[in-house]
């Protein structure tokens, strides 16, 4: 039996094109020791942001080049080092990682191996911007700390229990098998967690509960939750599907496309750029941060308030349709950035439904807290709930889990 500080902490890491954000938790009472952030690599301006949570310190920072995701691994264990939490240390069990696309054969934390690793890269045509940069956080830090177990923790394995009739496109059979083309869903670690920690909010098992969980950031998925298990999401092959993002426009008509490149003479790279990053509320109304949009809003900015009822509107129907997917429903729950925040999200998002046994009440809606919580008002059939996602944690429990049977063998 492992007892506090002997092996129980895991460093995860979440490796993007240019950056690297990670924590170091110690598992033993789920308690951060550090955090930190590593942007810009590869350029001039590259930052890290180291906080030592387990002493109490200060912030501290660097600034100035960082080359490569090796240095910048290298810089983040000289930083965890200085405050006695180096990677060297005989309490890190694992390091586990977020990889955005595992397709359908993982659907679990999964240690890396070789041939798990060709699988990853086999499945970079379908997250390029993605996959490339997991690859390298993984093979860095397998080089820094060959000897411990590195685990995968995918964002689509969640989505894995999706029935056919929800996963596939109605396209041709033989196309879609050959190009792997299906609806794999993404944000699956943030989904997994919210619907367990909405189950214990009300008081319940995750299978006694079914609950359409909406991650609302500047990327936004949904999901329906019937006992424990995905039965469907919002986000399809890419995260471009689905609700009205920051800068990704969603559900589109595909003709958009081909009217786009035979009218507008537009390249499929140019068509890529304008639906995930010139689109959604950027697009609409030229911002992509909720306050900013609701303060122009509150200011009579007809732009703004368009944006707004279009990213509502959007929200409304995935409510409505994944409350006829589950046919009962005993939760909402809002998550992530806006949806932790934005109390004017919720409760537009939630008007209207009353008949469906919707309502938020507007002093506990108001009420701004990192706890999870009910906004709805006692005698509301669903309940509506805030409820803070915990990724990181979500990601070093699962690859917890996953090494500690090896560690206690």
């Amino acid at each position: 039996m492992t007892t506090a500080n002997q092996g129980t902490r895991v460093l995860v890491l979440n490796s993007g094109s240019s950056s690297v954000k990670y924590q170091l938790l110690d598992m033993f009472d789920s308690s951060r020791l550090a955090v930190g952030l590593v942007e810009r690599i590869g350029e001039e301006t590259s930052r890290l942001k180291h906080t030592p949570l387990a002493t109490g310190g200060a912030s501290r920072e660097q600034n100035g080049p960082i080359a490569d995701h090796a240095a910048a691994l290298k810089a983040v264990a000289a930083e965890l080092a200085a405050d006695g939490l180096g990677l060297d240390s005989p309490e890190l069990a694992a390091i586990g990682h977020r990889v955005v696309h595992g397709g359908l054969k993982f659907g679990a934390p999964t240690v890396i191996t070789d041939e798990v690793m060709a699988e990853i890269e086999r499945l970079v045509p379908v997250a390029p911007l993605h996959n490339p940069a997991n690859i390298t956080g993984i093979r860095t830090a397998q080089a820094l700390r060959p000897d411990l177990p590195q685990v995968a923790v995918f964002d689509t394995a969640f989505h894995t229990t999706m029935p056919e009739s929800a996963a596939r496109y109605a396209i041709d059979a033989a196309t879609a098998d050959e190009y792997r083309i299906r609806r794999y869903g993404f944000h699956g670690t943030s989904h997994a967690y919210v619907s367990r920690e909405t189950a214990k909010l009300l008081g319940k098992a995750p299978e006694d509960v079914n609950v359409i969980v909406l991650h609302l950031g500047n990327g936004a998925s949904a999901s329906a939750v019937r006992g424990g298990r995905c039965v469907d999401t919002s986000m399809g092959l890419t995260p471009l599907e689905g609700l009205v993002m920051g800068t990704r426009s969603g559900d589109i008509d595909p003709a958009v496309t081909f009217h786009l490149k035979r009218v507008a003479g537009m390249s499929v790279d140019d068509i890529d750029v304008l639906l995930n990053k010139k689109s959604g509320l950027v697009g609409l109304c030229g911002d992509n941060d909720m306050r900013e949009i609701r303060r122009r809003c509150d200011e009579g900015d007809e732009k703004a308030q368009l944006a707004f009822d279009i990213y509502i509107h959007r929200l409304k129907k995935y409510i409505g349709a994944y409350y006829a997917v589950l046919g009962k429903v005993d939760a909402i729950a809002f998550t992530a950035g806006v949806g932790e925040n934005a109390a004017p999200v919720r409760e537009a998002a939630v008007a209207g439904l009353e008949e469906l046994g919707l309502a938020v009440d507007g002093e506990l809606n108001a009420v701004r807290s990192d706890r999870p919580r009910l906004i709805s008002p006692e005698y509301a059939r669903v309940a509506v709930a805030v409820v803070p996602t915990d990724e990181e944690l979500e990601i070093a429990q699962q690859t917890y889990a996953l090494v500690t049977p090896a560690l206690n063998s």
